[in-house]
């Protein structure tokens, strides 16, 4: 069950809360979750619930906390307005520095990954290329991946893109990663759109779903998860 802990981000010194879950049996490591722009919605909590089910412990940092505490959103025209507004407003070195102190909260125990929907998934990238202390990373259906495509890589990432997504194209940002980095796995899932990794929604396959979640495991099994 997930508890509500706070954490401080060094480059600032701004007190962020996050959402925490201790890994159900052996323990594997550790997984930072960086939600969609909704912020901490249900479908977070159910992303944390299955890590914490396949033994990570895992903290999912309110990444918009300067701009609104505890802020989520509905799935909708608004939710995606005031999303934006804050992630604009916070700017990605507050987001980086956010991750980088969950890194340093989970690090003393073990491997850290980091996976990311949405603009967390395009967090997660940034994160992997600028970030201390990440094992590998796994990002998801990033609007701007394809934009950071050349930044150098400190950090293992996988990437998943859905066919059906009318945000990104998936074959472009395929091309555009591997041109850069052939080593990067891209992807991509031929019955889903966006944000397919939220169970029920139109746009996800839950075969498709439940393949990424795999093979982002069996990645983090590959770089240091036990």
């Amino acid at each position: 069950m997930a508890e509500t802990i706070t954490l401080t981000a060094a480059h600032d010194g701004f007190a962020f809360t996050a959402l925490h879950a201790r890994a159900e049996g052996a323990r594997r490591g550790a997984v930072i979750v960086i939600q969609e722009i909704f912020g901490l919605d249900s479908y977070v909590r159910e992303d944390l619930a299955r890590w914490a089910a396949r033994g990570f412990e895992v903290v999912a940092p309110s990444m918009f906390d300067r701009g609104q505490k505890g802020f989520t959103a509905e799935h909708d025209e608004a939710g995606f307005a005031r999303g934006r507004e804050l992630a604009l407003a916070n700017g990605p070195d507050n987001a980086l520095g956010d991750i980088q102190a969950c890194i340093d909260f989970l690090k003393p125990r073990g491997p850290v990954f980091v996976v990311g929907y949405c603009y967390g998934g395009t967090m997660t990238w940034l994160a992997a290329s600028r970030c201390e202390g990440l094992s590998a990373a796994a990002s998801y259906y990033g609007g701007q991946v394809v934009g950071m495509a050349k930044f150098a890589l400190a950090a293992p990432v996988i990437v998943h893109l859905g066919r059906k997504d009318p945000h990104i194209p998936a074959d472009t940002v395929k091309a555009a990663i591997q041109a850069a980095h052939p080593e990067v796995p891209v992807h991509i899932y031929e019955a889903s759109g966006h944000g397919f990794n939220n169970d029920g929604r139109p746009e996800s396959d839950l075969a498709d779903a439940e393949l990424a979640r795999q093979r982002t495991v069996e990645f983090f099994a590959a770089h240091g998860a036990v």
